[in-house]
């Protein structure tokens, strides 16, 4: 069985679902079944709100400062259970800084804008930026929405940070990319006011 929520790097995470437009080529669920306290993050089906609820009152946050929604799936695509648990928690523990860790696509999946609905609710969003342009994001993403993914994430990132609906706006690039990549997609964040976070291939 899933687990719904883990702990990374002493943090809770939460795995709200499988879903994913995408199927990044450095994907860690693509190797392995579990990250962290995790023995595996795929669940049978999609949590329901109640389990969800029964996650987060056996969970212990007396002692957290920070926690983040990340799973093997895109957390947008429950955005329902997303926004319930962000307000669950904000509710009780009002302390607690909220991340969602996304690709972005949300308004692609929904057919409408998302990131109106996380202000209140997410302290941090940190997008996977991926590539310095569409041709070389869809090479590594396969997104489902192929060439209107790239603007669609981009018109994302920047109603996140120009609208103020969340006070911090992180973008993220894999080491999968070429060095000479990495420095466009740090002059396309720089352009946006937006800092860039580059990871490692685990």
């Amino acid at each position: 069985m899933a687990d719904i929520i883990y702990t990374f790097n002493g943090k809770p995470y939460f795995n709200l679902t499988n879903r994913c437009p995408c199927a990044c080529v450095f994907c860690l669920r693509a190797t392995q079944a579990g990250v962290g306290s995790a023995a595996s993050l795929w669940h049978e089906k999609d949590p329901t709100w109640e389990e969800i609820e029964q996650a987060l009152e056996n969970f212990v946050f007396s002692e957290v400062s920070d926690a983040v929604f990340c799973g093997y799936g895109e957390p947008l695509c429950a955005l329902d259970n997303l926004l319930r648990t962000a307000s669950w928690l904000k509710e009780r523990y009002p302390g607690i800084s909220l991340r969602v860790d996304t690709n972005g696509l949300g308004d692609l999946v929904h057919g409408c804008p998302t990131a109106p609905l996380l202000k209140g609710l997410i302290d941090t969003v940190s997008i996977s930026l991926n590539a310095p342009n569409a041709v070389r994001y869809q090479e590594l993403t396969c997104s489902q929405f192929g060439e209107a993914s790239y603007p669609a994430m981009l018109r994302f990132a920047a109603q996140c940070k120009n609208n103020e609906i969340i006070p911090r706006v992180i973008f993220s690039v894999v080491d999968v990319i070429t060095p000479e990549e990495t420095q466009q997609c740090r002059e396309i964040a720089r352009g946006m006011g937006i800092a860039l976070r580059v990871r490692k291939k685990s």
